[in-house]
């Protein structure tokens, strides 16, 4: 079980690269301990951007609702200051990190989480052989139920968040550990998925329940 708090994150966004102009619609963080959600920072987000039509079809975030929303810059402050410096976790962290960094430093902020853990990444280490990885199919083979509509930030968070519970449960009944290190997770994600089973030997040697 992981222990240290873990905040997941999701954004909803205009599209895919902040670098080509994207903005950010929504954001849910959600704070994990002990595979648990005690804290959660859910807000859409007014970037002052052009919503495309096809991103209303897949989020069913429209026009109006971000125009109606609070402001990015009262957003992001409030939302760095949920992360602290805990641990930020996303599936596909990269695409939710390259957006919190983007939005942050147009208003001159900087990021303080410890690291960053992609639930993505993990569950291609941890359970190989998957027939997808995407958040929506990965969910339903691990027996995870969306409990509101995909593509929409706390939904996802949501989901992601029982999925990085999922994978602490299994290794720590798997490798006998009486916990699971945010730090682990960030080294496992570092790792080559060939390495990933010898490492983990070599670290339930040095850290098992007696």
């Amino acid at each position: 079980m992981i222990q240290k708090p873990i905040v997941m994150i999701d954004f909803e966004t205009t599209g895919l690269s902040p670098a080509m102009g994207d903005r950010v619609t929504e954001v849910a963080a959600l704070r994990i301990v002990g595979g648990r959600v005690t804290e959660r920072y859910v807000s859409l987000i007014n970037c002052g951007a052009r919503i495309p039509s096809f991103i209303t079809a897949l989020t069913g975030i429209s026009q109006d609702m971000v125009d109606h929303a609070p402001p990015v810059a009262r957003v992001i402050p409030e939302l760095l200051d949920f992360i602290g410096s805990d641990m930020l976790s996303a599936h596909n962290a990269s695409f939710d990190e390259k957006f919190l960094n983007a939005e942050s430093e147009r208003l001159g902020l900087a990021t303080a989480h410890a690291g960053l853990v992609c639930s993505l990444k993990l569950s291609r280490r941890i359970f190989p052989g998957m027939p997808s990885y995407k958040l929506g199919q990965l969910s339903g083979q691990l027996g995870i139920r969306f409990r509101s509509a995909a593509h929409r930030a706390e939904s996802d968070a949501e989901v992601a968040a029982e999925v990085l519970s999922h994978i602490g449960s299994h290794l720590g009944a798997t490798y006998r550990l009486p916990s699971v290190e945010p730090q682990l997770l960030v080294s496992l994600n570092k790792l080559a998925a060939a390495k990933v089973p010898a490492y983990l030997h070599k670290y339930a040697q040095e850290n098992t329940v007696p």
